[in-house]
């Protein structure tokens, strides 16, 4: 018979003459070659009440946009965030580090429109450097791409989405107000020698762009690029959103089956926000479709603003403040308490309980969006 150790004989005699003390003294290391209660706790995944991963972090450096959209921005006047407010790099490479401690290995990069910050070849230099991240991605309109594709690839930018939502200049002004149409389209040329494939978006509204599905699948077929069609959303400053201009999923496909064939859904076990079809020549597109389709219960993504307020989920009204402890001198293992307590406690369910609504008009009323910036799309990021 194998003989029993000091130790092990020492914590059964311990537990059962309920000596609580000698208990608390006994290693579980020295005593059963198990890690300890720390170590334990700091490699168990951080998980939400549903079980959803803290994963991925949608970063906005900026609440600035230079475009107009009708989905997005359809208001003439705009609360900006305070420019004190908003973090510098430092801080931002100093939270992100934080976050990837608690679990986060993908960051994209929004805004607004992030290539309004001058400084994001550098912010993405910081994170690259961390070496600890698996994807950073930026999502940008376009409009000054061409002059930043090579710096972000050379600073370490793995992937970037341009918006695309027509391609008529008549009627990309109508929908942004801004005439700056060519400008996209050279940088999405500058973006594919660059970084050779990309993705693009497009938010199919009916009656102004739902015509453009197969001519948009067409340009990302002849471009080397993915597309995503997203469904219109009703967050943010979408004031003038009806479900009667929603093109939902289903939709979609039909049109695109009429066009080119049978289509097949690409199963992969993912959280990603898009679910991805294939063309029968191959061609693999997305479809965003959280109106209709909400994908709230595999959900890995959070927001964190310009100004440092993070939100769990996009039809959240209310953020966490992590500006306020990290300019107050707190330790990142503070912060990082903050992260953890408030995740653990998540239950959104956003789009979900959107869709259940029997009266589902504007979600943000015009008066709130004015009085806080941070209920707008643009202050916390797509």
């Amino acid at each position: 018979m194998r003989p029993v150790s000091a130790p092990w004989l020492a914590a059964v005699a311990a537990i059962f003459s309920r000596d609580v003390a000698d208990t608390a003294q006994l290693d579980p290391v020295d005593m059963f070659g198990l890690p300890s209660r720390d170590v334990i706790i700091n490699e168990m995944p951080l998980v939400d009440t549903l079980g959803r991963p803290l994963r991925n972090l949608r970063l906005s450096v900026t609440d600035r946009c230079n475009l107009r959209c009708q989905y997005c921005m359809p208001e003439m006047e705009y609360a900006w965030l305070p420019r004190t407010d908003v973090l510098r790099l430092e801080e931002i490479n100093r939270l992100v580090g934080i976050f990837i401690e608690a679990g986060v290995d993908k960051v994209r990069l929004t805004g607004g429109e992030p290539l309004l910050r001058r400084d994001v070849p550098a912010l993405v230099r910081m994170l690259s450097a961390t070496g600890r991240l698996q994807d950073i991605a930026l999502t940008t309109n376009g409009i000054l791409l061409s002059q930043f594709a090579r710096p972000l690839r050379e600073a370490g930018l793995h992937r970037v989405t341009v918006s695309l939502d027509t391609l008529r200049p008549d009627r990309f002004l109508a929908l942004s107000r801004v005439d700056s149409h060519a400008a996209v389209l050279e940088g999405i040329r500058s973006a594919r020698e660059v970084f050779g494939h990309i993705k693009l978006d497009a938010v199919v509204l009916r009656g102004t762009n739902d015509d453009e599905i197969v001519p948009l699948m067409e340009y990302a077929k002849a471009n080397d690029a993915e597309i995503r069609f997203i469904e219109y959303m009703d967050v943010g400053g979408a004031t003038g959103w009806s479900f009667e201009q929603v093109v939902g999923r289903q939709e979609i496909l039909e049109v695109l089956a009429r066009a080119y064939g049978t289509i097949e859904d690409v199963h992969e076990d993912s959280s990603a926000p898009a679910q991805r079809f294939r063309l029968p020549d191959g061609t693999v597109f997305g479809i965003v479709a959280s109106t209709t389709t909400p994908f709230c219960r595999t959900c890995d993504r959070s927001r964190l603003t310009a100004d440092g307020l993070w939100y769990r989920c996009l039809y959240a009204t209310g953020g966490l403040d992590l500006r306020g402890p990290l300019r107050a001198g707190h330790s990142d293992a503070h912060i990082r308490s903050l992260i953890d307590e408030a995740w653990r406690a998540r239950d959104d369910r956003g789009a979900e309980r959107r869709l259940e609504e029997r009266d589902r008009s504007t979600f943000i009323p015009r008066d709130a969006l004015r009085t806080d910036p941070h209920l707008e799309m643009h202050t916390r990021g797509g």
